[in-house]
């Protein structure tokens, strides 16, 4: 029950994201709750958006897509700016890029292209979204980092995806290790540009992280990786406030 509560329903994911923007929010000295608020709930709009598209009761789903896009606009002109608007709305576009029936094609369908998407429209929401400029080095970090988590996935669905995954394409073994590689040159990017006690836990974070690629198997259990691998999302975050603050 507290799995379909919390994680099917998508909330989880959505902290997770949310909290892995407040990592980086906090490192810039930015964080604000109204954006902390936003970024969850375009997380959430966009991901129950994602998961429902064509159900039998995905009219009730755009009703309430409607409504928290509603509640998002108003958030943005009551505590920021129409640029922050602009930048929402560009993002939010992108999200229905990825995947909408009523497009012919979309970023999902194509073959490569799937977990790269996710990072980089993650890498917006903490590069640029989050903040009145755009930081490129936040955004490759996030782009390297969320990527790197999408692969275990890819490997879990390596014989039932429809389309060509890196698992399928070269094979689980290799997969792990350009999981590996983007993880560590995003531990690097921290080192650079972080501030000391953040880049410690954004680089235990990526250890972390790598031990789950490092045990991922396509029969692993669904809460594997819907808990366990999502959780590393929120782990600078947590890491920092526990030990580092």
């Amino acid at each position: 029950m507290l799995k379909k509560i919390i994680i099917d329903s998508q909330l989880y994911v959505a902290l997770m994201g949310t909290l892995l923007a407040t990592f980086f929010m906090l490192e810039e000295g930015s964080f604000r709750f109204p954006t902390f608020f936003l970024i969850f709930v375009t997380y959430f709009n966009g991901y129950i958006y994602t998961k429902y598209q064509g159900v039998s009761f995905f009219n009730k789903i755009l009703i309430i897509n409607s409504i928290i896009a509603l509640i998002s606009i108003s958030l943005i002109f009551h505590n920021h700016n129409a640029h922050r608007f602009y930048k929402w709305m560009t993002i939010s576009f992108l999200g229905l890029l990825y995947n909408s029936q009523f497009l012919s094609t979309t970023i999902r369908k194509i073959p490569l292209l799937k977990g790269l998407y996710v990072g980089i429209v993650w890498g917006l929401v903490n590069g640029w979204l989050s903040f009145h400029y755009f930081s490129f080095s936040i955004f490759l970090m996030t782009l390297l980092f969320i990527t790197a988590l999408i692969l275990p996935f890819d490997i879990r669905d390596v014989e039932t995806d429809s389309i060509i995954t890196f698992p399928q394409l070269i094979g689980i073994k290799k997969t792990k290790y350009l999981a590996y590689g983007m993880l560590i040159l995003a531990a690097g990017l921290s080192i650079i540009y972080l501030e000391e006690q953040y880049a410690i836990a954004f680089i235990l974070t990526c250890f972390i992280s790598m031990m789950f690629v490092f045990f991922t198997e396509k029969n692993n259990s669904d809460l594997y990786f819907s808990f366990g691998v999502e959780t590393c999302s929120c782990l600078p975050f947590v890491i920092w406030s526990i030990f580092l603050k």
